[in-house]
């Protein structure tokens, strides 16, 4: 697979950029409150992921590859094989604000343009590539022209990233300015093979949409 280098202009690539160099329990208390406003979406547990994962299959939406599926209220990543089956799941962090859809010029702004209400994981069904931040770290890229990744997780000064991913609960993982954040352990084992030396197939659930509303191929009550 070709890798697809980033320019400095992508804001999502800067990920690790620090954002406000507030202490820990500061910044715990505004994610909490994020938090609480994205809790109204109900988190998915295991049962739920396995559930979306054998519709996935039994729509044949991902043409035969590995898929991953990223729950943003839980925030939690759960990879599955080309048939369905489990393979492993992770904590992981995902965008400050709670929402869907992120502004549509979101790739090309420096960060300092990038509102709080506006660093959103977006929803939706993406084809990974292999490619590299700015920083030449190699990189899944999700959404190339949305600067939207999966990375391994960045020591941000004043950000506490690496502990917030062994805090119970997904209030404290609501930080990044969209990308999702893998720990490095997990990533170098199971995203990076799947995801970055082959193309793979990463589901983003949304949180204030039915699933039905985003992925055709959802059936039942959900939809």
């Amino acid at each position: 697979m070709s890798t697809r280098v980033g320019p400095s202009t992508h804001c999502m690539i800067f990920d690790c950029a620090p954002m406000l160099l507030r202490p820990f329990a500061a910044i715990a208390v505004t994610l909490l409150t994020l938090g609480a406003a994205a809790a109204r979406a109900d988190a998915l547990d295991d049962a739920g992921a396995q559930h979306f994962a054998d519709q996935v299959v039994r729509a044949h939406d991902a043409g035969g590859r590995a898929f991953a599926v990223v729950d943003k209220p839980s925030a939690t990543l759960w990879v599955f094989d080309r048939q369905g089956r489990a393979l492993g799941r992770s904590p992981v962090l995902v965008g400050q604000a709670p929402g869907d859809v992120a502004p549509p010029d979101i790739g090309t702004r420096p960060l300092a343009r990038v509102k709080p209400s506006e660093k959103i994981t977006a929803a939706g069904r993406y084809v990974t590539e292999a490619g590299r931040n700015a920083q030449g770290e190699d990189i899944v890229w999700l959404d190339y022209d949305a600067a939207l990744s999966m990375h391994r997780v960045r020591n941000v000064p004043g950000e506490h990233r690496p502990e917030r991913l062994r805090t119970p609960g997904a209030a404290d993982k609501r930080i990044s300015f969209g990308c999702i954040n893998v720990p490095e352990r997990f990533y170098d084992r199971t995203i990076d093979p799947l995801f970055s030396r082959s193309r793979g197939v990463v589901y983003v659930l949304p949180e204030t949409r039915a699933l039905g509303q985003v992925f055709d191929f959802v059936r039942g009550p959900d939809r």
